[in-house]
């Protein structure tokens, strides 16, 4: 290590105002994060960075969590890694829908044509005007654009080292044709698959949902006790919270065990109101302490009922469509004028208007026993809905997931256990997650804004569709929007027509895009040189609750595709909370957003905030912990002009001076724990162990050493050893911080040095070590102790510091003050002390004070 610097070009007040935009921009123009893709896959550091959803605005939550990334970015990169750390933008699916209904006040009709001329409203009404779906998806693209500009100007301005030259989208022509070639490929080989079955439906959204996309929510309901009729003149009693479903009851089930239906076993019963005949069967999920033990199978009230339906094989009544609505005519089995009757009155009505009139036709035919008794119970909701889910019977993609197949599932949970995550106790939500699987991957949306199913089916001739014989696009043609194109062979004149086509109407689940991150950004289908120089990438940030969507989509992929892992490495972030302890988000209404935050305190401190938050840990959102960073960045700046007020050092000098030589010492083992800190993706620990050591440093060292450092102890060795300590330290120091201070850092390296220190190689413990020799590592904590008690005598006795201190009396234990006498000298000239007197005793190291 050399000592020698230039004359440095210190300012002469130095400040953090400015240094965001300063360099941005210059990083900006030097490539210095461009990644350099000639590096082999041993030298690569890849990052499959989580592209932020461009529907709105970014919060502190996402400043917290990719702070944590870019500070491991960084590091691998001065580690001598070439760092491929993208960023992508989440405009797929649903969230920039929702925002584009709202910002233009717009709403998509896809039987309506394409008008070439559109244009939105200025000032966006109160009824949302209809469009086509090529109109609307126009206009999702139009604002995306938009949004991205802003994401970008914030990501810059809080310092990600990102690569900005390789951005992507989730829905650009590159994002499309990776995930129709990948979903071709799932159904080549059997992974893919369409089933007419129950599924969970949004009534508001109007599409199906995933079963990692529900919420349960606690809501009031009541019971409602029904009386069914049997054949020998009696009845049974049923309790059900949903006395609507009625005309879709398809049996009557009660525990195997339960004495008190063991006789009804094998028998059946007629519905009250419409007098159709329904089995009573057994199932073991029935529960004989719930209402009267024995519950009505409907088509479809939950998912118990798709269970009980599935296993004990009974017909398919659905009254409940797409709408939310009950279906204009009344379904299969309810056959008699009287049950035609009584359904006409709920045609078209809501599940709630449904069950006001059936409640009302119950009392009047005398089959409801007793007023409904209250209850509160949990309801199934789309996470991003506010109307209770219903199950309709719909026909949809599907990938295999391993939720119905043991040994698939048996694989993935392999995968899992092959994964290092960070913190490791994440492993666990996982492998909950995939043991409690309950059905393949449901991912069809019928929606607008997304990735089409790239398949079209032949019509026969009578114009019915041939589902079992998909027609596939050449993947050279990839992408293709099959309600736009027609397949080879094809003329448009023959969509809908017999003997023609027609499109899959319906788009991928944004999940099926995101879940090929890695794929998308490293260029898998245009780009194999570089997707072997990235792939498997290296690691995985995210936060925790996605484990069950992002992160084990992303495993399931891959291990189709790939047969590996996507990645080696998962970090995972915890939540940013409020005052009050509770989650931050948008839907709660107590989200801080960023902007402001980098403005009032600096980049530097919003992450020296945010890299506290170690991996995984929810962290409570703190102004104080930002101003505690400010001061630390204002500290290096200053400590760092002080260093460098001394000029240049002699490239021969050394480190002879015993103090110089522990505080180096201590220096290396900081290094050491920071790096193994670092290594193990903590950087909250790396952040606290250097902290830690520069305040040892500025409050002690700098101030027992700056005497000699002057030159005032007429002892050019000492001088020269407190310089060139002192300059290797700050260099140390500079690099430590670096990761998580990324501005400050760069601008005191630039006082001195050329290059940038986010290229700088990390400092290396031995280097130290070398220098410091064989340091007695107590000499520092020895002179603090002194010096401290030194300051203390003259506070409490209101003196300045400056002011003389007549004798000290240092007494301690022959090794104790053998250890003090090498440092008597510094410990003098910082305390203005002028005598001193040693003293064996058998007791604890104290210091007594004369002024």
């Amino acid at each position: 290590m050399t000592f020698t610097h230039r004359q440095p070009g210190v300012p002469e007040k130095p400040s953090l105002e400015g240094l965001e935009e300063k360099w941005s921009r210059r990083w900006a123009e030097s490539g210095v994060f461009v990644f350099d893709r000639s590096k082999t896959r041993g030298q690569v550091f890849s990052i499959d960075t989580p592209p932020p959803t461009v529907s709105g605005s970014l919060h502190v939550g996402h400043v917290f969590s990719y702070t944590h990334t870019d500070a491991i970015a960084r590091y691998q990169r001065m580690r001598g890694k070439e760092v491929f750390y993208p960023m992508g933008w989440d405009d797929n699916g649903l969230p920039t829908e929702r925002r584009v209904q709202n910002y233009y006040g717009v709403r998509c009709d896809p039987a309506l044509p394409y008008d070439p001329d559109f244009t939105p409203p200025t000032e966006p009404g109160k009824q949302q005007i209809s469009i086509s779906r090529r109109n609307f998806i126009e206009l999702c693209e139009q604002l995306t654009v938009e949004d991205e500009k802003a994401f970008e100007d914030l990501w810059r301005h809080l310092g990600l080292s990102v690569d900005w030259t390789r951005t992507y989208q989730t829905i650009d022509s590159e994002a499309r044709a990776t995930s129709q070639f990948a979903f071709l490929n799932n159904l080549a080989r059997g992974e893919a698959y369409m089933a007419e079955a129950p599924t969970l439906w949004d009534v508001t959204f109007r599409t199906a949902v995933a079963q990692a996309e529900l919420e349960d929510r606690e809501r009031p309901a009541a019971f409602h006790r029904l009386a069914f009729h049997r054949t020998d003149g009696g009845t049974v009693l049923i309790d059900t919270t949903r006395p609507e479903l009625l005309p879709a009851c398809v049996a009557l089930v009660a525990h195997p065990g339960d004495e008190r239906y063991c006789d009804l076993f094998g028998s059946t019963v007629r519905t009250p109101l419409f007098d159709v005949e329904v089995p009573v069967v057994a199932h073991k999920l029935a529960d004989p302490e719930k209402g009267s033990g024995i519950a009505m199978v409907c088509t479809f009230g939950d998912t118990t009922d798709v269970t009980w339906w599935r296993e004990l094989q009974l017909e398919t009544r659905p009254v409940i469509g797409w709408d939310g609505r009950f279906t204009a005519e009344p379904p299969h089995g309810l056959d008699s004028e009287p049950a035609h009757a009584a359904y006409a009155q709920l045609a078209g009505a809501t599940p709630h208007t449904a069950r006001e009139r059936i409640v009302a036709m119950l009392r009047d035919s005398g089959d409801m026993d007793g007023d409904p008794r209250p209850i509160t119970h949990a309801v199934k909701f789309f996470e991003k809905g506010d109307k209770p889910l219903e199950i309709v019977t719909t026909r949809q993609w599907y990938l295999r997931n391993g939720g119905r197949d043991l040994p698939l599932r048996e694989e993935l949970l392999q995968r899992g256990s092959e994964l290092t995550w960070h913190p490791a106790h994440m492993q666990v939500r996982y492998e909950s997650w995939v043991s409690g699987l309950n059905g393949d991957w449901l991912i069809s949306r019928q929606r607008f804004f997304g990735v089409p199913i790239p398949l079209w089916y032949p019509l026969d001739e009578h114009g019915t569709p041939d589902y079992d014989k998909p027609i596939t696009p050449d993947t050279a043609l990839l992408p293709v929007d099959p309600s736009a194109e027609a397949p080879a062979g094809y003329a448009e004149e023959q969509r809908g027509k017999p003997d023609g086509f027609i499109g899959d109407p319906d788009v991928m689940d944004t999940w099926a895009t995101s879940s090929l991150t890695p794929q998308i950004a490293g260029r898998w289908m245009t780009d194999p040189d570089l997707f072997e120089r990235v792939f498997p990438m290296d690691m995985r940030p995210q936060a925790h609750e996605i484990i069950r969507t992002w992160l084990f989509s992303t495993v399931v992929r891959a291990h189709a595709e790939h047969g590996v892992l996507p990645w080696k490495h998962a970090t995972i972030s915890g939540w940013i909370l409020d005052p009050d302890r509770k989650k931050m988000s948008k839907s709660k209404g107590n989200v801080v957003t960023p902007s402001d935050l980098l403005v009032q305190h600096g980049s530097d401190a919003v992450r020296y905030w945010a890299a506290s938050g170690r991996p995984g840990t929810d962290t409570a959102f703190d102004i104080g912990q930002m101003k505690v960073g400010r001061r630390l960045a204002m500290k290096i700046l200053n400590a760092s002009k002080f260093v460098l007020s001394f000029g240049e050092v002699p490239e021969a000098a050394e480190v002879t001076e015993p103090l110089d030589q522990a505080m180096l010492a201590e220096l290396a083992a900081t290094v050491e724990e920071a790096t193994s800190a670092f290594e193990d993706f903590n950087y909250a620990r790396a952040l606290e162990l250097t902290e830690q050591f520069f305040w040892r440093f500025c409050d002690d060292y700098l101030e027992l050493v700056k005497t000699r450092a002057y030159g005032e102890h007429d002892n050019t060795t000492g001088t020269e050893s407190a310089r060139a300590a002192l300059i290797t330290a700050l260099d140390t120091l500079l690099r430590l911080f670096a990761p998580v201070l990324p501005f400050v850092t760069e601008e005191v390296w630039s006082w001195r040095a050329g290059g940038s220190v986010h290229r700088a190689a990390w400092p290396v413990a031995d280097e130290l070590r070398r220098l410091a020799g064989v340091a007695d590592c107590e000499l520092l904590a020895t002179a603090a102790e002194v010096i401290a008690a030194v300051r203390k005598a003259k506070s409490e006795a209101k003196v300045s510091m400056r002011t003389d201190v007549a004798k000290a009396i240092v007494t301690g234990s022959r090794a104790e003050l053998d250890r003090f006498a090498l440092v008597q000298a510094d410990v003098r000239a910082a305390g203005r002390i002028g005598a001193v007197e040693q003293q064996v005793g058998d007791g604890a190291f104290t210091v007594q004070v004369s002024l």
